[in-house]
């Protein structure tokens, strides 16, 4: 077998990332169904580019967080709603509440700490590298505590497909 792959005509990597988005989708669409309800242990941080079309968050959030943000939904979120392209949630950002509407494609992580399991996606906005940025800082809980992210030191139970594509 050779190092060098033919290009594909088809476009599977977007095929992929499509299917794969989808997922949150799908998920966000099971807990919506439930009454906003998270069921055991369950909650998500969906992390996504600030400024991808179709995203709209509150201006102080988008000059705090120019590029990409993270977002906790546990016990403090309302108006959860979930469609093909996106969904929109409320979420309260040091007791100000805000309401934030992200397009799927804006996506560029999402991770159930509670079971380790995450995926993770190419940005679709071209050329933006995702910078370091500080936690969202959402409030988490009814009592307002933090929390830090839960990760696998080994990686497991995440999702990460990368085609490679040539330069």
């Amino acid at each position: 077998m050779s190092d060098d792959a033919p290009d594909s005509l088809i476009p599977y990597d977007e095929i992929v990332q499509e299917a794969l988005r989808a997922v949150v989708g799908r998920v966000l669409g099971e807990i919506r169904d439930n009454g906003s309800t998270l069921p055991g242990n369950h909650h998500f941080y969906i992390t996504f580019k600030t400024a991808a079309p179709g995203v709209s968050i509150p201006q102080h959030l988008r000059e705090r967080f120019p590029d990409e943000m993270t977002i906790v939904i546990q016990n403090k979120f309302w108006d959860l709603g979930v469609d093909e392209d996106g969904f929109t949630v409320g979420l309260s950002f040091n007791q100000m509440p805000a309401k934030l509407d992200i397009p799927y494609s804006a996506i560029t992580a999402f991770v159930d700490p509670a079971v380790d399991f995450g995926l993770q996606f190419q940005a679709t906005v071209s050329d933006m590298a995702p910078e370091v940025h500080d936690d969202a800082e959402n409030d988490l809980s009814e009592q307002g505590g933090d929390e830090a992210v839960i990760g696998s030191e080994d990686g497991s139970n995440v999702v990460t497909v990368d085609f490679g594509r040539k330069k």
